[in-house]
């Protein structure tokens, strides 16, 4: 995909997947797990200690190979061999977990989409002068959440934000109705008890409703009913 295909992706979708495990086979399932419900975007998270090239990045490679429908980037990516080693295997967005004007000048380069993290209003500036995409407010659920959010879209409503961390099923719709672009969702789409129990069908349950809940608040509603009922959250 280009980069322009890759931006108009992230913002029809609105959710990015957000796979954090130890375990490849575990993370491979997550993705895979995601995909099959409906949310055809997943950051695979660096989490190998120690590495300069990660092992992620064959996991990077299989996905984006096997799966040519799925939009696969890395996430919390620390420096730009890391990032390379990315590309190299496939993936078409890189992220981060705090300012890193490195990574950003990196993927301007290279032709990228990159959104680092930010959380204090300072930070936000100043990711987003420094070129990138995206702004990821993260862990934003920790400073206030959907309040946060509200307000840092009030402040810089030219700002395209993406708000993660502990963004779940029940504040959605209203991180979206706030003012973010897309959810960066983890946790919330891949609870402990799926990975270990290899539960696919409740991964497919919670993706199919993130995206409703996403298009929901694109419509100015606040979690919507589904399938002409009345809406019971799964545990």
């Amino acid at each position: 995909m280009t980069k322009q295909e890759v931006h108009a992706r992230i913002e029809e979708i609105g959710i990015i997947a957000a796979v954090r495990e130890r375990s490849k086979q575990n993370a491979l399932f997550a993705a895979e797990a995601a995909f099959d419900g409906g949310i055809p975007i997943v950051e695979i998270a660096l989490t190998v200690p120690g590495e300069t090239i990660p092992g992620e990045t064959e996991l990077i490679s299989h996905l984006a190979e096997k799966h040519t429908q799925l939009l696969v980037g890395a996430g919390s990516v620390l420096n730009v061999t890391a990032a390379q080693a990315c590309l190299d295997s496939g993936a078409q967005f890189l992220t981060c977990d705090g300012p890193n004007h490195a990574l950003v000048e990196f993927a301007a380069q290279k032709g990228v989409v990159v959104f680092p993290g930010a959380l204090s209003p300072g930070e936000v500036i100043a990711a987003w002068e420094s070129g990138c995409d995206y702004v990821k407010v993260v862990p934003c659920a920790c400073i206030g959440g959907v309040t946060y959010i509200e307000s840092l879209h009030k402040m810089f409503p030219h700002i395209p934000l993406i708000a993660a961390g502990g963004v779940s099923q029940t504040s959605a719709s209203k991180y979206i109705l706030a003012g973010a672009v897309a959810l960066g969702i983890g946790g919330g789409l891949f609870p402990s008890r799926a990975i270990r129990n290899q539960d696919a069908n409740q991964i497919h349950e919670l993706a199919r409703r993130l995206v409703a809940f996403v298009k929901g608040g694109r419509e100015g509603q606040d979690l919507p009913r589904m399938d002409g009922g009345s809406m019971k959250l799964p545990e």
